[in-house]
């Protein structure tokens, strides 16, 4: 049986120094969900403009269901100006306030929540009040759910961001978020295996994926940790790669796969985005394939 996964949050483009490109996590982790066989939707907002009608284009090109994409007539649709240090890593300038920031409850989006295996939001969605509340709400109904916390600066608050990985059944963060959240909750530990397991006790949360970058992933599954080191790559730029890893992650957990053969291929993914331009490329399951077995 197919798996029902639905995305939260922000659509925008990424507008770099001499081109844009599509994306916004959750609808990064909504494609890439698609191409790895999940039924993957996204519940969002975008203007009638000319960026806003793109996106749609695009979404329809890439057999997304568009009927959870609000249009904001007052708002415009999300860009994000990105900037590119000299190893590939992005900056981000994100624009506030657009159509993203005022996505609406509806009884659609309530019912596709309702009927979805997995929910998945981040942090960045609940920088407005609206937004925010809609998503609260639509946590109340999610069977599985999936916290990408992809901290924004100054888009957070520890307060909000506690509440979040509480309700919570699975957390994903890159290892400088969980040193700032550490941190900020006090706790004394140094190694990361004991700062997960200090924030799975302190959220009730016993499933917490961190990312390492060059380093590879480590994973709390049901009181188990699992390691996975990275895949070596030459790196373009890493807009999207920690998306498409999230992506690949919760395709083999949702399909039942081992928490390590679902980490290590997780890795495998988010390696080959950081080789290739922009946040969505195309993959192949061949390529996913040949990549792995040239890596490991």
């Amino acid at each position: 049986m197919i798996p029902h996964v639905v995305c939260f949050g922000e659509v925008l483009w990424d507008v770099f120094p001499s081109h844009k490109k599509i994306g916004g996590a959750p609808l990064n982790v909504t494609l890439r969900l698609n191409s790895f066989g999940i039924n993957a939707k996204i519940i969002s907002s975008i203007a009638n403009d000319q960026n806003g009608r793109e996106l749609l284009e695009y979404m329809s090109e890439n057999k997304l269901d568009t009927s959870t994409v609000q249009i904001n007539d007052q708002f415009r649709t999300g860009c994000v100006n990105v900037t590119l240090d000299e190893k590939g890593s992005a900056t981000y300038e994100i624009a506030y306030p657009v159509a993203w920031d005022k996505i609406q409850l509806t009884d659609k989006s309530i019912e596709r929540v309702k009927a979805s295996d997995a929910f998945i939001f981040g942090s960045l969605a609940c920088r407005d009040e609206i937004s925010k509340n809609t998503l609260l709400e639509l946590l109340s109904y999610a069977k599985f759910k999936v916290f990408d916390v992809n901290l924004r600066a100054p888009y957070y608050s520890m307060a909000l961001l506690l509440d979040l990985m509480k309700k919570a059944d699975f957390i994903k963060c890159n290892d400088e978020e969980l040193k700032e959240i550490c941190i900020d909750l006090s706790c004394s530990q140094e190694k990361m295996e004991d700062q997960i397991e200090f924030l799975s006790k302190e959220t009730r949360t016993d499933k917490i994926c961190v990312t390492k970058g060059k380093d590879g992933a480590i994973l709390l599954y049901n009181d188990h940790i699992y390691y996975s080191k990275s895949y070596p790559v030459e790196v373009v730029d890493t807009v999207g790669a920690g998306d498409s890893f999230l992506a690949g992650l919760i395709s083999k957990i949702l399909f039942e796969e081992n928490p390590k053969e679902a980490l290590e291929y997780a890795c495998a993914i988010g390696g080959l985005i950081a080789s290739k331009k922009g946040a969505n490329p195309k993959l192949t399951n061949e390529e996913i394939l040949e990549f792995r077995k040239k890596s490991f």
